[in-house]
């Protein structure tokens, strides 16, 4: 399937701090699950973008994450100041390029290829400035909840942590996994503020920044299952090992 003016920014800069119990200071994204690092499973379920179109945003211990990935284009997150900033970090490779950007994660190697796609083409139906995946999951995770309103419409993302109980019943998690119009999104990821607890910038602010300007975002909504997990504990990557056996 071809998707003409695609670029994909993968994130994947973290140190992955809460992994280390082991004594292992490996980049997160080069973790291994069943002998290869996380971050091959994502790549290899964007093969349908070439890797001169792939920017990988690359920080703690950079060079290792290089060697291991030739081809691909590569940005430096310097500080580690949050998705946001991972991706305002991305435009120095993208340059000028004015079609659309799919972001996601490096440490979500459960992710399907086919997955990916539907929300690629849910995007170019919709005409939307901003496609956000969201789906159910049988895995509990503390992911923001996608509100919508009496017709159905998507009205924001609440995370998790702000959730009132009747809120976190909710079965629809944002995935944080967009595609984005690239000068659309380069415009919002100047518009953002870290005036929040961890000092940060966040990339689920930009949706509501294009709603703010009239500008709704589409859904691409899916049952995924183990898909959405990410890797931040030992336990998540066994998880994950478990599946990708299971899938083999």
């Amino acid at each position: 399937m071809e998707f003409p003016a695609l670029k994909a920014v993968v994130l994947a800069a973290g140190k992955g701090t809460r992994m280390r119990t082991d004594g292992c200071d490996l980049p997160k994204v080069m973790r291994t699950a069943c002998g290869r690092p996380l971050l091959h499973y994502v790549l290899g379920a964007l093969d349908f973008i070439a890797p001169a179109d792939t920017v990988i945003v690359v920080g703690y211990r950079k060079q290792t994450v290089m060697d291991a990935f030739p081809g691909y284009v590569f940005a430096e997150q310097a500080q580690q100041l949050g998705t946001g900033h991972a991706v305002m970090a991305a435009f120095a490779a993208l340059g000028d390029f004015d079609g659309d950007v799919l972001v996601c994660c490096g440490d979500m190697p459960l992710i399907r290829r086919e997955t990916y796609q539907a929300l690629c083409r849910v995007h170019r139906e919709s005409g939307a400035l901003c496609t956000m995946l969201t789906g159910s999951s049988d895995v509990p995770l503390p992911y923001g909840r996608i509100l919508r309103d009496a017709s159905g419409r998507f009205v924001r993302v609440i995370e998790e942590r702000d959730c009132t109980p009747e809120q976190r019943s909710i079965d629809e998690l944002n995935c944080g996994v967009y595609v984005f119009r690239a000068k659309p999104l380069a415009a919002a990821l100047g518009r953002l503020r870290c005036s929040n607890a961890q000092g940060e910038y966040y990339l689920t602010d930009v949706p509501a920044l294009l709603q703010e300007d009239g500008f709704a975002p589409a859904v691409c909504r899916r049952s995924l299952g183990q898909e959405i997990i990410g890797v931040n504990t030992p336990e998540q990557l066994a998880a994950v090992e478990q599946a990708l056996r299971a899938r083999a």
